[in-house]
């Protein structure tokens, strides 16, 4: 069964995956394309509705990113965010100019058409996110106004026969009341979407391809022990069994005591029914990060070593015609392979591959998905929740949690302090309301007093965060008394630190890895 597909068009708006993610939560599936993607490709797809971003230019500006007016006339249902909503006015005749009166923040929508499609069961009142500078003055010809603010007259407007829609705010965000609620109507009332889009579907379907591609072939797949590669273990597993191999690296940037844990579970002796071997490539890894301090240089160092363990690997093995990795989709995102986004960081397993790999194709059964939706994967393959639940860990590990160069004493030092910080919060009973927390190690050093003695040790930070797609995270409010013991038990036990800090910043600006 063919899928049913609604794309978002991305003009450069900070939103663009919370929409993508809202509308899977219709049980709809979703990707993001820039605006620079061809109409034609775009009649390809043949999506069932298209979303157009918000974004920070001025659509009557001359070098602003626009659509042609063709889009509209596709027969396509078509939702216009903000800049969306600015530019499909614009584009159909409308006008746009600078508002007398921006609105940023949450703002209280007046609903002029209730038996509107897209508002239906939405309050005649419905607090909203705005966030713009620049107004629709005129609605495009055959577009009726059917929303307003007390500055804003036209907040929304539709041409319900042309499937055409356009909001001013941001239904994405959670500051918008009843923005879900838009979101759905727009993919189920106007697009007709089923919303049959389903994780068990999904698994169902993912074991088909990945048997209909590999065939008779043999399967190599990166094991970490972290989330994502442990539910692509499985899904392959369940797919080709005993043509998979999984390999697992200890690169010596792991969690403390993390690569006898991961091998418990999954070798010889563990639950499952794999092709296990372990690496233990510790030194390999330390001396090539030797004298390295950027981030980016270090993940692509990291990377590549990873793929070269794996083709040495393979040779071993014999013939191997596939790699596995467990790419999901915010990495693709994050590296610039998603929408308009600026390039955040490369990922070893999406734009730090090295330009020459030793296998035949690469499988990433995961690449579609959310790191929420790959949880509840997992569940469907019938992992146990204390594995799918597991603290997320990025592929370069404490390589991107240690600040400036990389050393063996740096990792013992950030190992020790993030074990004690993970023990702390699960004593607490707190580690389920948490998204992600770990302990990053900063390249500072500073003057302190233990004893009577006088120290220079490092200084450690705190990290806690909440997210629902790892996309956007808020800091988390640890309880004072857990952070002061969690510093007190750090300072006293672990050999080079002398400071603790708690990082505040959310994402955006910051990223949820220390780095």
């Amino acid at each position: 069964m063919k899928r049913e597909l609604v794309i978002v068009l991305d003009f450069g708006g900070q939103y663009n995956q919370l929409v993508a993610r809202r509308v899977r939560e219709c049980n709809v599936y979703c990707e993001i394309y820039s605006y620079k993607t061809d109409i034609e490709k775009i009649k390809e797809m043949n999506p069932k509705g298209i979303i157009l971003t918000g974004g920070p230019n001025s659509c009557y500006a001359p070098d602003a990113p626009i659509y042609s007016r063709e889009l509209f006339g596709l027969g396509i249902p078509v939702l216009g965010l903000c800049y969306g909503a600015q530019l499909m006015m614009f584009v159909l005749g409308g006008s746009v100019a600078r508002a007398e009166v921006g609105e940023y923040g949450k703002t209280v929508v007046l609903v002029d058409k209730r038996d509107s499609k897209i508002f239906e069961n939405i309050s005649a009142e419905t607090v909203c996110w705005m966030s713009h500078a620049d107004s629709i003055v005129k609605a495009a010809p055959g577009f009726e106004i059917t929303a307003h603010t007390v500055d804003c007259p036209v907040a929304a407007a539709e041409n319900a026969d042309a499937g055409l829609y356009a909001v001013q705010y941001h239904p994405e965000v959670l500051h918008t009341e009843e923005g879900a609620k838009l979101l759905s109507n727009f993919v189920r009332n106007v697009c007709g979407c089923a919303g049959d889009w389903r994780m068990d579907s999904f698994v169902e379907e993912s074991i088909r391809q990945i048997r209909e591609k590999v065939g008779n072939g043999r399967v190599l797949c990166a094991l970490s022990g972290g989330v994502d590669s442990s539910v692509a273990a499985v899904l392959l597993s369940k797919a080709v069994g005993g043509q998979l191999t999984c390999v697992f690296v200890d690169h010596g940037l792991l969690r403390k005591d993390e690569g006898d844990e991961v091998e418990a579970v999954f070798g010889p002796d563990g639950s499952y029914d794999l092709n296990f071997i372990r690496v233990n490539a510790q030194q390999r890894f330390y001396d090539r990060l030797a004298g390295v301090s950027e981030p980016e240089k270090k993940r692509k160092i990291i990377g590549e070593e990873f793929i070269r363990v794996f083709e040495e690997e393979a040779k071993k093995i014999g013939a191997v015609d596939f790699l596995v990795q467990g790419t999901i989709y915010p990495d693709v995102v994050e590296s610039g392979l998603g929408g308009e986004s600026a390039v955040i960081k490369s990922h070893h397993n999406v734009g730090g591959l090295p330009d020459y790999v030793d296998f035949k194709e690469i499988i990433e059964p995961l690449r579609d998905l959310f790191k929420d939706e790959v949880r509840r994967a997992g569940l469907e393959l019938g992992i146990p929740e204390y594995l799918v639940f597991r603290q997320p860990f990025p592929g370069p590990g404490l390589g991107v949690r240690i600040v400036g160069e990389v050393t063996e004493e740096k990792v013992r030092i950030v190992q020790d302090a993030d074990a004690i910080y993970r023990e702390e919060i699960e004593n607490a009973g707190i580690a389920q309301e948490i998204g992600q927390y770990f302990a990053a190690l900063t390249n500072m050093q500073s003057v302190g007093v233990m004893g009577d003695e006088r120290t220079y040790d490092y200084a450690v930070a705190l990290r806690a965060v909440n997210t629902i797609d790892f996309m956007t995270a808020e800091t988390a409010e640890i309880p004072y008394e857990v952070l002061k013991k969690v510093m007190g038990r750090i300072i006293n036990e672990v050999k080079g630190v002398n400071r603790v800090m708690y990082d505040l910043t959310s994402k955006p600006p910051g990223t949820i890895e220390f780095e």
